[in-house]
């Protein structure tokens, strides 16, 4: 299957070795060596290819910025009938620079020009489809498009019970009493915990497995804090390119709100408590 599918990429190269990599969830993930390079290769065979899509639009999109690195998209197909996705291989060594690099690049991706909130067309998060529209509004689009699907979802398949549910749409009425209509619209990468960034030739940094969308800056932050991975350095560098506002600390915990949601939905019950614990903070 996967030679099938480097024949439709490069009908020259010779496939010299296949190994499987670990460290995902979601996609079963190759390392492909060929007479001509290195690449890896994502495939999963439940998902259609549009979910590998929205991936290479999302580090496209990125790349396109020319802040922080991504790893070259070199081909989004299908082979008898799997949809995979192939990327240039990407391996180095930590640095003493590179959090800091982390850091600093991507803000300056934060900065970079951007218009309205939301995403234009069909996306994910992790393995679930997220309805999207670009809006005008950032508490609309995150009230009524984020936290409502998340809601939707997680009514429908039993994981947000009367109470859950009670406290949640209470939150989402009382939202622009904490979150910005109007923040500076940024390209986020919409999934970044520790272990979608890595380490590139050189100890520079790479971000991975973007879920992208265009908000506010403070919600990419909120979500590196919620299960590690990112050093004081980044932290640092990041505020001495873009500083977080005074009120980011009372506002941070309804951004990964959303993530908890997600995971909730994802992975079940454990969730809960989480979740909870934030909507009895805001709305009691």
């Amino acid at each position: 299957m996967i030679s099938k599918g480097l024949q439709m990429i490069s009908p020259e190269e010779n496939i010299q070795k296949i190994s499987p990599v670990s460290g995902g969830d979601s996609n079963q993930a190759f390392y492909v060596q060929t007479n001509e390079r290195e690449y890896f290769v994502k495939l999963n065979q439940q998902m259609k290819i549009g979910y590998f899509k929205f991936e290479e639009r999302g580090l496209k999109m990125i790349q396109a910025t020319n802040t922080i690195n991504v790893p070259d998209v070199l081909g989004c197909l299908e082979a008898e009938g799997v949809p995979m996705l192939w990327l240039e291989w990407i391996e180095g060594k930590r640095t003493h620079d590179t959090d800091v690099l982390l850091g600093e690049r991507l803000a300056a991706m934060h900065l970079a020009e951007a218009k309205g909130y939301g995403f234009d067309g069909e996306s994910y998060i992790g393995k679930l489809p997220q309805q999207n529209r670009l809006m005008d509004d950032w508490v609309e689009y995150y009230r009524d498009v984020r936290l409502a699907g998340q809601w939707k979802r997680g009514k429908a398949n039993g994981r947000i019970g009367q109470a859950r549910e009670k406290r949640l749409v209470k939150l989402m009425e009382r939202l622009d009493e904490w979150i910005p209509r109007k923040p500076k619209s940024c390209l986020l990468h919409g999934d970044l915990w520790g272990g979608n960034w890595m380490t590139g030739p050189g100890g520079t940094p790479y971000l991975i497995d973007p879920a992208v969308l265009f908000g506010d800056h403070e919600m990419d932050l909120a979500f590196t804090e919620l299960f590690g991975g990112f050093s004081r350095k980044f932290y640092e560098a990041y505020q001495s390119v873009f500083p977080l506002s005074s009120e980011y600390e009372e506002r941070k915990e309804l951004y990964q709100l959303y993530y908890l949601l997600v995971h909730l939905n994802l992975f079940g019950e454990s969730y809960g408590p989480s979740v909870d614990r934030i909507l009895r903070r805001y709305v009691g």
